[in-house]
């Protein structure tokens, strides 16, 4: 795991960070109501989604880059926004 963390560094969790609010601020204005809740939701799946694929031995970090850093975000924060809807909203 601390190679994850090595290998992405500072950058890349901001990077990620952008990639869930905006994730977010879409589902939000899309439901039309808790967009504090889906850009919270967003950011934890974005950011959460490159340590569980390292985790699940998918290694594709170091060997894509930024671009996979990229993928694995939208992957995570659309995960955790798709749960948190089925969830909270009802």
């Amino acid at each position: 795991m601390e190679g994850v963390l090595g290998t992405m560094g500072v950058m890349a969790l901001v990077i990620m960070a952008v990639i869930g609010l905006l994730a977010g601020w879409i589902a939000g204005t899309v439901a039309g109501r808790n967009k504090g809740m889906y850009m919270l939701l967003g950011v934890v799946g974005a950011c959460a989604a490159p340590f569980l694929f390292a985790a699940l031995g998918i290694g594709l970090l170091a060997a894509w880059g930024v671009f996979a850093i990229i993928v694995f975000a939208l992957i995570g924060s659309v995960i955790v926004l798709l749960l948190g809807k089925m969830l909270f909203d009802r």
